[in-house]
């Protein structure tokens, strides 16, 4: 079962590497699959969950909604459509959802309702707390996707940081350093930086460089687990910078 309270360090734990991997395997009739469905849906449904609320849908349609997508995403075996080969998955989530909301979803949530069968269950209180706090009514809803997709691939980048620093015993550091991520490089305090730290001035530039630059890999490697072999790296970086400085 999915709720809201899963967080986005939950997801990076039960993420391969590779996010297609996790496709592929969902698109498998064995028990793994029911494992790969729950990780797609922890990582991937509130940007989908966004995007049903932007389009008009209430709190409770949009549960409904995306509960029912994630279920149909695998029991009607729409991943078999999915190929790394062929595009972004994002891409094909969202596209995927529109075809949901178009045509299938109603009449889907109601055959649910009435069979008794079980569902991808989704906690919608913190989920409404966090689109409260989304973009401005103006931005559209294809806008806010992209938005919270590009957000929930930093989420994921700095819970893989974390967990590096945890496992190098030194968890502390992070919490101490991770504020210069937001900084630009002109703006860092180094000196409370050392202090947070307990190290000098000189030790503290090293750290947050190696963080910083730590961070540009890690998220470079998220964005591109998302992308179809081939894809321009690059132009999906700004593609994704460009969305979350939509206002």
């Amino acid at each position: 079962m999915v709720t809201s309270q899963n967080t986005s360090s939950q997801a990076a734990r039960a993420f391969p590497r590779t996010r297609w991997s996790v496709v592929l395997a969902a698109r498998q009739r064995a028990p793994e699959s029911a494992v790969a469905l729950e990780t797609i849906c922890r990582a991937y449904w509130y940007p989908l969950y966004a995007f049903v609320r932007r389009s008009g849908c209430s709190p409770e349609d949009a549960e409904d909604l995306t509960q029912e997508f994630f279920c149909r995403l695998l029991e009607r075996r729409w991943l078999d459509a999915a190929d790394r080969q062929k595009g972004r998955l994002r891409t094909f989530l969202i596209v995927a959802m529109k075809r949901f909301m178009a045509k299938e979803w109603r009449r889907a949530a109601a055959q649910r309702r009435g069979g008794g069968q079980s569902q991808v269950s989704l906690n919608t209180t913190i989920a409404e707390s966090r689109y409260a706090a989304a973009p401005p009514p103006s931005l559209a809803a294809e806008a806010v996707f992209d938005r919270e997709w590009a957000l929930t691939l930093l989420g994921l980048t700095l819970e893989r940081l974390r967990a590096e620093f945890a496992a190098a015993g030194k968890p502390g550091d992070f919490e101490a350093l991770k504020g210069c991520l937001t900084h630009a490089r002109g703006a860092i305090d180094y000196a409370a930086a050392a202090e947070r730290l307990g190290a000098s001035q000189g030790a503290a530039r090293v750290a947050v460089h190696r963080l910083r630059k730590r961070f540009r890999e890690v998220y470079r490697e998220e964005i591109s687990q998302t992308l179809a072999d081939g894809t321009d790296l690059d132009a999906e970086m700004r593609h994704l910078a460009a969305a979350l400085g939509q206002e």
